[in-house]
C-alpha cells in the first residue's frame, strides 16, 4: 500500500526545529512518508516563529505560499503549528481559510490527529504542555553527523524584548538521564556532534531544585562520555557567572568544545538597564576576560540588538566600541521591534526603522573586518573538522565545520581534497581564509573518527529515532 506523504517546514530557531522533527517521527509512526518536495505531499505542516516582526512575515509568505499546493490538488491538509500560532490562534483562522489545522507551540504531541484530519481546526492547548522525552520519535533533519538536543523548555527570565515566556510558559528542565539516554540513541545512529540548547541554557536543573550552574556542568560531562559523541557544544547560555566546573570542561574535555554562545544583546549600561537584563557592561567584560583566560582557544558568539526603545547615537557608540575592543569571534545583529505583549513596546523613545537598519549595516560591516582579521590567522593553523556532505553553494565541494563553528549560524569550511567523506572527523591544515569562510586540506591518511553508519555525502539523511 501507497504510504501517505508529508512535508514540513521549520522556521525559526533550533529549538523550533528540534519540535519539528519530533512531529515528523510521530508522522513516520502514523505511516506517513517524509517527502523534501511539497508539490509530491498530501499534508504539508509548517511549524512558524513568532518571536520578531520579520519572523512573523516569513511564517505567513511561507505559508501562503505552500497553500498553492492545495489550489492545484495535490495537497490534502495544510497544518500550521508553532509559536505565531500560540499568540495569534484566531486571527490566523480567521484570515488563513487555507489552513486546516492550526496547533500552538505546546500541541506538538497532538500533531497525529491533524494529520489524519480528525482534529478540531484550532486546537491551542497550554502553552506549557510540552516538554520533549527521549521516548518521543525524531526524524533528524540537521545533516548527517550532527543534532540539537532541547534540555530544557520556556523561560523564566523578564526581558523587556521578549515574549518567548509567554509563548513558551516558565522554564521546565528535562532530567540529564532522559537528556543522556537521547543522546545514546543519536550516537548510535552515528551522530558525532551533539548541540545543547535551550532558552536559558545556564538555569538548567534550577526548577528541579538543582544548582544550576553546577547541574549543568554534570549534564555536559556526562553527555561528552556518550561512546560515539566527539564534540558537545554549548547554545544560548546567558551572560551568568559561569561555573569554574563547566569552565574546566571547557577548556579541558576533549569532547567538549571551547565555544559558547552568550547573547549579550547590548554593551549600555543604560540600554542594557532599560532591556531589563540584570547585568552590565563590566560584567559582560569579567565574564568574556575570564572566559578567555580559563578557556585560551574558546570561540565567543553573541547577539546584539540595535534601535532599541532610547538608543541614542551615544548608546550606540558604546556598543561598537565594546565590539572593536572585544573582538568577538561570531556576532550576529537584530534591529528591534516591537512585539505585543512585550515590556518595551510601551516604550518611549522609538528609533527610526532607517536608523536601526544603518545602526545593523554598520555594526555587521565592523564585525565582518573583525571576523576576517581573526579568520586570516587562522591560515596554517591545524583544526579538527567535521565532513557534514555535499556544499549547497559550490558544485563538487564538500563542506564542514570545524568546532569554532556552530552549525546553520556560522561560517562553513571548504575540502580541497576530493576522498573526505559525510560523517568523518578529519585533521586538517588551513590554506585559506575569506571573511567568515576556510578552505582546508586534510593531513594524514586516515580519519579521527568515523560516524558509525556514515551517511551518504548529503544534508539530507533523515534517520528516525525510537521510531519502529
Amino acid at each position: 500500500m501507497k504510504k501517505a506523504t508529508v512535508h514540513m517546514v521549520s522556521l525559526g530557531c533550533p529549538k523550533n526545529r528540534v519540535d519539528s522533527e519530533v512531529m515528523l517521527g510521530l508522522a513516520v509512526q502514523r505511516g506517513f512518508q517524509v517527502v523534501d518536495d511539497p508539490a509530491l505531499a498530501e499534508v504539508i505542516v509548517v511549524n512558524t516563529c513568532g518571536f520578531i516582526d520579520a519572523a512573523k512575515r516569513e511564517s505567513i509568505d511561507t505559508i501562503l505560499g505552500l497553500a498553492k499546493h492545495k489550489q492545484r490538488g495535490t495537497c490534502k491538509r495544510l497544518v500550521v503549528t508553532g509559536c505565531l500560532v500560540q499568540r495569534y490562534a484566531d486571527e490566523l483562522a480567521a484570515e488563513l481559510p487555507e489552513v486546516d489545522h492550526l496547533l500552538g507551540s505546546g500541541d506538538v504531541m497532538q500533531i497525529g490527529s491533524a494529520l489524519d484530519g480528525s482534529a478540531t481546526r484550532v486546537a491551542v492547548g497550554d502553552r506549557a504542555g510540552y516538554l520533549l522525552q527521549s521516548t518521543h520519535p525524531r526524524v533528524l533533519s540537521t545533516g548527517p553527523v550532527s543534532a540539537y538536543v532541547k534540555i530544557a523548555e520556556g523561560c523564566d527570565r523578564r526581558c523587556a524584548f521578549c515574549v518567548i515566556p509567554q509563548i513558551r510558559g516558565r522554564h521546565r528542565s528535562r532530567t540529564a538521564d532522559d537528556i543522556v539516554a537521547e543522546v545514546q540513541a543519536m550516537a548510535a545512529q552515528g551522530i558525532l556532534e551533539v548541540n545543547l540548547v535551550s532558552q536559558d541554557t545556564i538555569g538548567f536543573g534550577r526548577d528541579l531544585g538543582l544548582s544550576p550552574q553546577q547541574a549543568l556542568a554534570d549534564l555536559v560531562s556526562r553527555v561528552a562520555d556518550v561512546p560515539g559523541i566527539r564534540w558537545v557544544r554549548l547554545l544560548y547560555l546567558y551572560p551568568d557567572a559561569l561555573d569554574d566546573a563547566l569552565l574546566d570542561l571547557l577548556a579541558n574535555h576533549p569532547r567538549v568544545v571551547p565555544y559558547v554562545d552568550m547573547p549579550m544583546q547590548h554593551a549600555s549600561d543604560e540600554i542594557l538597564r532599560r532591556m531589563r537584563r540584570g547585568h552590565t557592561r563590566a560584567r559582560l567584560a569579567k565574564t568574556i576576560e575570564r572566559l578567555r583566560h580559563r578557556v585560551p582557544s574558546v570561540t565567543i558568539r553573541t547577539a546584539f540588538i540595535v534601535g532599541f526603545p532610547g538608543e541614542t547615537e551615544r548608546h550606540f557608540q558604546d556598543l561598537c566600541d565594546f565590539v572593536q575592543e572585544f573582538e568577538l569571534e561570531r556576532v550576529g545583529v537584530f534591529r528591534y521591534s516591537d512585539e505585543e505583549g512585550s515590556a518595551s513596546a510601551a516604550f518611549d523613545g522609538k528609533v527610526p526603522r532607517r536608523v536601526s537598519y544603518d545602526r545593523a549595516r554598520h555594526l555587521m560591516a565592523l564585525q565582518r573586518r573583525i571576523s576576517r582579521k581573526l579568520n586570516r590567522r587562522l591560515v596554517g593553523t591545524r583544526v579538527q573538522v567535521l565532513v557534514e556532505g555535499a556544499s549547497e553553494e559550490h558544485e563538487y565541494v564538500l563542506e564542514g565545520r570545524h568546532a569554532g563553528q556552530a552549525p546553520d549560524i556560522d561560517g562553513q569550511i571548504w575540502f580541497t581534497d576530493s576522498d573526505v567523506q559525510a560523517g568523518e572527523l578529519w585533521e586538517a591544515q588551513v590554506a585559506r581564509a575569506t571573511d567568515y569562510d576556510l578552505v582546508v586540506r586534510v593531513v594524514g591518511d586516515h580519519p579521527l573518527a568515523t560516524s558509525r553508519k556514515r551517511p551518504p555525502g548529503t544534508r539530507r539523511s533523515l534517520p528516525v529515532l525510537n521510531a519502529p
